[in-house]
């Protein structure tokens, strides 16, 4: 072996030291990501039309003693602190669920709002909130508060599955027909929330507008809580099947052959992005491209494992839609920018972005 041969076979790494650098990275990834999360946190509940010191948000999280400004940590405790957690968990649901529909449909565009997920959650919701009362009414009745959530997961539902089922060939899910069949559903759903939004009365309008904006503006702790458990219970789960994503990156042959359950796969995923967005749909609205912008930029910096993919993707989105958030309340102050409408102006170029840097996929 010569000089420059030994010298080669020195210097290169061994595939174990690019797995231990990959890991690095990866774990690097997810510990900028919590640290930039908190960092927007912090700054979230002390902006706003009234600045809270530091001292008056640690007396809202742990009430002992007296605040030095009782209103500011009031404030605080009532309105900024139950926005703050519905904006992660929302974030983190619609990142997971962005990640987990890419890794199903084996397609970087798939996005709960791009496909119609959202649209068919905020259509189902609509339905109860201006017929339900004439449909059913001792249904809606003793559904109570979770009416909503029940009927967005209802149409959530029937709106990947209908996806699902239009755009999956021999061969697997076809691009094209994805794209296509999220804009028809989306159409429908745009159409059914217009004849609602006509038939309405005053007070039933303002609430269809805040379904088509969104907003985080509206939450409550009694509100909170249980769309939170839905959304966390669901979204562990996903977690839990990064494995059987990364076979399933594959081909689903080739999953079947390596162990993986493919039908079950396909069905847990399916409920659990129902859920989720379902959930995160009957308490905010439809918030667009989160979904498609987190889990795409954590593959371009961390590769394609689902298990860094889905817990980063969580961490970004709950990022976004935070830092998102506390823009729009600022703004254009003492006004509100739904947040809706900011995810919207930002996502679509990014989507366009996207299709032309995956424009032969679709072919």
């Amino acid at each position: 072996m010569t000089a420059a041969a030994d010298a080669f076979a020195g210097g290169a790494p061994s595939l174990k030291e690019l797995q231990s650098a990959a890991e690095t990275r990866r774990r690097l990834l997810l510990l900028v990501l919590t640290g930039l999360l908190a960092a927007s946190a912090g700054l979230s509940l002390c902006v706003g039309a009234m600045p809270v010191s530091v001292a008056d948000i640690l007396h809202a999280i742990f009430p002992f003693g007296e605040a030095a400004d009782a209103q500011a940590a009031g404030i605080v405790s009532a309105i900024r602190l139950p926005r703050l957690l519905l904006g992660i968990c929302v974030g983190a649901t619609l990142g997971i669920c962005g990640a987990a529909m890419q890794g199903l449909f084996r397609n970087p565009l798939a996005d709960p709002g791009i496909v119609g997920i959202s649209g068919g959650a905020a259509m189902a919701a609509a339905l109860v909130i201006v017929l339900g009362n004439w449909l059913a009414p001792e249904l809606v009745t003793r559904a109570g508060v979770y009416a909503l959530p029940l009927a967005a997961f209802a149409g959530s539902s029937a709106a990947i599955l209908t996806v699902y089922r239009v755009s999956r060939t021999g061969e697997g899910v076809n691009g094209a027909s994805l794209i296509l069949a999220g804009i028809a559903i989306t159409a429908i759903a745009g159409a059914g929330l217009g004849y609602l939004s006509f038939v309405s009365t005053d007070a039933q309008l303002r609430e269809l507008t805040f379904w088509t904006l969104g907003s985080l503006g509206r939450i409550s702790w009694a509100s909170l809580v249980p769309a939170a458990l839905l959304m966390l219970a669901a979204s562990f789960a996903v977690l839990n099947m990064s494995r059987d994503l990364n076979v399933w990156l594959l081909g689903e042959r080739e999953a079947e052959h390596l162990g993986v359950d493919t039908e079950r796969l396909k069905r847990l995923i399916v409920i659990c992005v129902a859920l989720d967005v379902g959930a995160a749909v009957a308490v905010t609205g439809i918030i667009g491209f989160v979904g498609l912008a987190a889990p795409h930029i954590v593959r371009l910096i961390a590769g394609s494992d689902h298990r860094v993919v889905l817990p980063g993707s969580a961490l970004l989105g709950a990022l976004l839609l935070v830092t998102g958030d506390m823009i729009a309340r600022t703004a254009v102050a003492p006004a509100e920018l739904p947040i809706g409408v900011l995810t919207n102006a930002l996502g679509g170029p990014f989507f366009l972005w996207l299709l032309s840097r995956h424009r032969r996929e679709l072919h």
